[in-house]
């Protein structure tokens, strides 16, 4: 992945931070802190209405799925901040390099089955992708600023997973 070239000066410069501190980065955040807002306005409200009106199995995968909806824009969330904050001047580069390990910055795949996450209500399903296609864009932002990307979910991680997922779905039933 390239991340900087070299000017005629032979000084550096990082595509990552030069991304940080531009109006795109803003943009990125208040679309971030927006979803954010709009999802637990929909999960305080019409969405608690939406769920009484699953079948008890469709209600699981709905617990699930906004659980993980929740868990993936606090994430989300906390590093907009914390780059806001080095953007700022509040902190540096270094100094948010050091917290980062506070942020649990990974990909997170819908908690549901295609089929159960296409019986949920459509309001749900669009939060839960938009803050997927969200979370790419931040993921990838991240590994320019300060290098890899997170290592991506195991096969035996994501087999257990779906251990888990029929076992709750058989139980439900």
């Amino acid at each position: 992945m390239l991340q900087s070239f070299q000017n005629t000066d032979r000084n550096t410069v990082s595509f990552g931070h030069r991304l940080a501190t531009s109006e795109a980065f803003k943009v990125l955040f208040r679309e971030g802190m927006l979803l954010v807002e709009e999802s637990a306005a929909y999960l305080d409200g019409e969405g608690r209405k939406d769920a009484r009106q699953l079948s008890r199995g469709d209600a699981l995968a709905y617990a699930s799925e906004s659980m993980r909806l929740t868990t993936r824009l606090m994430q989300l969330a906390s590093w907009l901040l914390l780059q806001r904050a080095v953007n700022e001047g509040e902190m540096t580069q270094g100094q948010a390099a050091g917290d980062k390990h506070k942020v649990l910055l990974s990909r997170q795949e819908l908690a549901s089955a295609p089929d159960a996450f296409a019986r949920l209500p459509q309001r749900l399903q669009d939060l839960a992708l938009q803050s997927q296609r969200l979370q790419a864009r931040i993921i990838h932002l991240d590994s320019l600023i300060y290098g890899a990307e997170p290592e991506a979910k195991t096969p035996v991680v994501l087999g257990q997973l779906d251990q888990l997922r029929a076992a709750f779905e058989h139980r439900a039933s």
